[in-house]
């Protein structure tokens, strides 16, 4: 019972939903953001599997990529809001609020992206599969041509 009750501290949604806001504005410029916003979507199923989060309904998003009109669904985590992609059930199920509204922000936060990282990578279990920026440096071994000596030299 004490551990459950540690586990809770450890990840409460504050804590997670701070860790999400970091994760996310740095995924909204990161040159490869698909670990990112992957770490954000397995977080935000997770806590509303915990019941750390709800979903609140659907926004049309700002950016749609190839149609006029895409709609997002909005989750509240704690003070937070943020935006995934939708399922068949929730555009069915969720009430369609319209456009975003700008009034409604984030609290500020100061948190590092490794230390954001960190504390999600620990509450979903996820990993980055390749480090890119570590192996894209990396030179590849020169070919060497194989040298054959005559027998007994």
């Amino acid at each position: 019972m004490v551990s459950a009750n540690h586990q809770s501290v450890h990840y409460s949604t504050e804590k997670l939903a701070k860790a999400l806001f970091i994760v996310n504005r740095h995924a909204k410029t990161a040159p490869d953001p698909k670990y990112l916003y992957s770490l954000k979507h397995a977080t935000i199923k997770k806590m509303l599997a915990e019941g750390k989060a709800k979903k609140i309904g659907l926004h049309y998003s700002r950016n749609p990529k190839f149609s006029k009109q895409q709609l997002d669904v909005l989750v509240s985590c704690g003070e937070f809001y943020f935006h995934i992609p939708p399922t068949k059930e929730d555009i069915k199920s969720l009430k369609n609020l319209g456009k975003l509204d700008d009034s409604i922000r984030n609290p500020r936060v100061v948190l590092s992206l490794k230390e954001a990282k960190k504390l999600l990578q620990s509450y979903t279990g996820i990993r980055p599969k390749d480090d890119l920026r570590k192996n894209h440096f990396r030179k590849k071994p020169r070919y060497m041509k194989p040298v054959f000596k005559r027998l007994g030299e």
